[in-house]
């Protein structure tokens, strides 16, 4: 019989031990590699769709929801981690962000099954936006939500984090460059390797870029684009547009569209052929990912469907409408 190390025994014990080191052979790694995503160290474009009440949905619809992602050509999916939901609130940390265990737990095996299916996970935090959740109202306490998070996810490399949703926005959610470039430190000494972005609720002006890419050292960028008739058609100019301006900043990021138009925001409803001028038009340009996104229906009095706001009653790809299952289905035919 082969003698066992004490090295051996001591790693065996370290895994068993750790709360955030994964017991089972990690599958999906993000990277960047210039402009581009990699995975497994291969450049891919991130396609990906808005799943944001994750947390509160029950396992078999995310097994489903996932298994429909993988058919269609998804691979990756916008969480969010403090998220009141339609009903109840699922946040993964509480007001002053300490961790929720349940919805922590939660938020841990879906970028478990997420990594075991190479899908990436984006992990959103919202600073003081929820009128009827965990609102994280104070710096302090979104600093802390960052260290639980970060501390509970370490050592999955399928995952990456958006500060603070839209920060850019001038109400309770904005959020300072200097805090976010002090929040990007502390996730860093907690979890070298993580990619981090902060989403901009607007197309970002080139100073507002500078300040993304030098003081707080994202490692992609995050913009949010209008959500107009226009929108589709002006996504690879603008695509060019921040390349060209990164260029004379010198330095060089991924562009990620993570939340673009979408069907039930305004009296403009997207078609399957704006979904795809927009989506080719950014990736052509040479952006890095882009997000199918979905939520409610502002139009209906109950909000619905609520697709990704709310999965505890239905799984998200029984709540798209015929628009947005065309559009998927006809994307899923044309990317390579």
């Amino acid at each position: 019989m082969k003698q066992i190390s004490y090295l051996t025994i001591f790693i065996a014990l370290f895994c068993f031990l750790s709360p955030s080191a994964p017991l089972y052979a990690q599958r999906t790694k993000l990277g960047i590699d210039g402009t581009a995503f990699t995975i497994a160290n291969k450049p891919t474009f991130l396609y990906g769709i808005s799943y944001y009440g994750a947390l509160g949905a029950p396992e078999g619809f995310i097994k489903k929801d996932l298994a429909d992602i993988k058919k269609y050509k998804l691979n990756w999916i916008r969480i969010w981690a403090n998220w009141p939901g339609q009903t109840t609130d699922i946040s993964a940390v509480d007001d002053n962000g300490n961790a929720v265990a349940a919805y922590m737990n939660k938020l841990k095996w879906l970028v478990q099954q997420c990594d075991k299916l190479g899908i990436v996970v984006d992990v959103s935090l919202a600073h003081s936006n929820n009128t009827n959740g965990r609102s994280l109202k104070t710096i302090e306490g979104h600093e802390r939500a960052l260290r639980s998070i970060v501390t509970a996810l370490k050592g999955y490399k399928n995952w990456y984090l958006d500060l603070a949703n839209e920060r850019d926005v001038g109400d309770a959610r904005f959020v300072s460059f200097k805090d976010l470039a002090m929040m990007r430190d502390v996730a860093k000494q907690i979890y070298p390797g993580l990619l981090i972005t902060a989403s901009a609720g607007n197309d970002i002006s080139p100073d507002d870029l500078k300040e993304y890419l030098t003081q707080v050292k994202v490692d992609f960028v995050s913009p949010h684009r209008p959500r107009t008739a226009k929108s589709a058609m002006q996504t690879a100019g603008k695509t060019t547009e921040y390349l060209t301006q990164m260029a004379v900043i010198g330095k060089r990021v991924p562009i990620h569209y993570q939340e673009p138009f979408r069907r039930g925001y305004t009296d403009w409803q997207p078609l399957t052929k704006d979904y795809i001028a927009d989506l080719f038009g950014a990736k052509q340009a040479g952006a890095a990912g882009w997000c199918f996104h979905n939520g409610d229906q502002r139009g209906d009095a109950a909000h619905q469907p609520a697709r990704s706001f709310d999965l505890s009653q239905k799984r998200l790809f029984d709540q798209l409408d015929a628009e947005e299952l065309l559009a998927i289905k006809t994307i899923a035919k044309e990317l390579h």
